[in-house]
């Protein structure tokens, strides 16, 4: 062995003195410190050189990196209410409670405790959800593009494959995905009509042949379109298509089912009750946005046209488990119990957007009091939250922030340290100083912030 790799620190040695400083299995630590001395033996045969106490604290660091990047609890001060880095919606306590009783244990998932045989499937799930959103039938995938996917699969045919969409609602959804490679997955065809900022009946009228499968709009959920445009309504695209014997489908996206702007001052997003109202023959959004619940896809409209999406083969590769249909099981029955009183509702998402600014000021001044003592200067300013998570993205609900600037450490070193610490807080940055907003914080959470707080400061 060369003097260099002699600085090479042996592997179980430094797995126990490690062990202690991260919670890991010892197997995992074992490896994963393996791999990094592999690298390090690369290194040094390469000509790197570095003593033994360099690379041990090399690889401790980055130990400490890894164990902090399994999934944990993080308390979201960003005022993003749907924050797709932190895990877009939270569940209602009576749902993590179910969920804890179904995964535990046993369930009825296909038994029939009536009469002791085999039982349907999230027969009374769909039973719920069509109660919902006003519907003659609907389902449960495990998220919203599968839900897409599985329509045009059912209503595509080798024969009559071209799908029609105006140019307009060509999005790009979470992760790069985008509707035309979404449709080029199912085996449709695309067939672009109208303009960027113009769609006409006419244009898809014109588009119309006997190779057409179906119309689909897709709900422009996380952008918007200003200035010199137009578009049909839903209702006269609806009425085309009847005349034409044509399924219309929209991909509504985000899943509002209560009023938006009856809850806070902002725009009124569709929901699927109006989207079939006005026509649409199929809809399809993700349960785990606006509607609170665990991520899914809910498809919801024709009797005969969700019994056939429910036949097809591909159903089952992307059916929901146990788990997802225990908590989806509970939001809907949630909303169904909470119509008539959303501010009584369980499903944080909708507690947060309803939340009055009398509340807020309230929680606000008991912060402020609470840290009067740190060593830092803290105010309430005004700030403004947003639904997030791809929805409604001219959403800004006015809130509170605590804005915090340290007398003895940085700001990027305080929002480092809360996001590190146990448990994890995330705020944001602005104006050299670091805000948490109150609106996306619970309020059972407040007094496990302002002691994180006390802590650093």
């Amino acid at each position: 062995m060369s003097a260099a790799l002699k600085a090479i620190p042996p592997i179980e040695p430094l797995a126990h003195s490690l062990e202690a400083t991260v919670a890991l299995p010892k197997p995992l630590i074992i490896a994963f410190i393996r791999k990094e001395v592999h690298a390090w033996r690369e290194r040094m045969l390469e000509g790197e050189s570095a003593d033994r106490e360099t690379i041990e604290a090399d690889i401790s660091k980055k130990l400490t990196a890894f164990s902090r990047s399994r999934l944990q609890p993080v308390i979201n001060g960003t005022g993003v209410l749907i924050h797709t880095n932190l895990g877009r919606s939270p569940l209602g306590k009576s749902a993590a409670s179910a969920l804890e009783s179904i995964a535990t244990g046993y369930s009825n998932l296909e038994f029939n405790l009536i009469d002791g045989t085999r039982g349907k499937r999230a027969g009374y799930l769909e039973t719920a959800l069509a109660c919902l959103v006003q519907s003659e039938a609907a389902t449960a995938v495990n998220n919203c593009a599968a839900a897409l996917v599985l329509i045009l699969r059912h209503l595509c045919s080798p024969e009559r494959n071209e799908v029609i969409v105006s140019r307009s609602e060509l999005v790009e959804i979470g992760g790069g995905f985008r509707v035309p490679e979404i449709l080029e997955t199912s085996g449709a065809k695309l067939v672009e009509v109208g303009a960027t900022n113009k769609t006409h009946l006419e244009d898809y009228a014109r588009a119309i042949t006997p190779r057409t499968a179906l119309v689909l709009k897709v709900h422009r959920s996380n952008f918007y379109i200003e200035g010199f445009t137009a578009e049909p309504e839903m209702a006269e695209i609806a009425e085309l298509c009847r005349a034409q014997q044509i399924p219309l489908v929209e991909d509504l996206g985000s899943g509002a089912i209560m009023d938006t702007d009856q809850l806070a001052p902002i725009d009124h997003e569709p929901t699927p009750q109006e989207t079939l109202k006005n026509g649409a023959d199929l809809i399809c959004f993700s349960g785990d946005k606006l509607l609170g619940g665990p991520q899914s896809g809910i498809i919801a409209g024709r009797a005969d046209l969700v019994a056939g999406v429910k036949k097809e083969p591909f159903f089952r590769a992307v059916r929901c488990d146990k788990l997802i249909l225990t908590v989806l099981q509970e939001c809907i029955d949630e909303y169904l119990r909470t119509q008539a009183k959303p501010t009584e509702t369980d499903i944080p998402n909708i507690k947060a957007l309803a939340l009055s600014t009398e509340q807020l000021q309230q929680r606000a001044a008991h912060w402020i009091q609470s840290l009067y003592s740190c060593k830092a200067q803290c105010r309430v300013v005004e700030s403004m939250a947003t639904t997030g998570g791809g929805t409604m993205p001219r959403s800004q609900i006015p809130s509170l922030a605590i804005q915090i600037q340290a007398a003895e450490i940085s700001t990027n070193q305080l929002a480092k340290q809360l996001r590190t610490g146990d448990p994890a807080v995330v705020g944001y940055i602005q104006d050299k100083q670091l805000h948490l907003d109150l609106r996306s914080i619970f309020d059972w959470q407040d007094p496990l912030v302002i002691q994180r707080i006390k802590d650093i400061l």
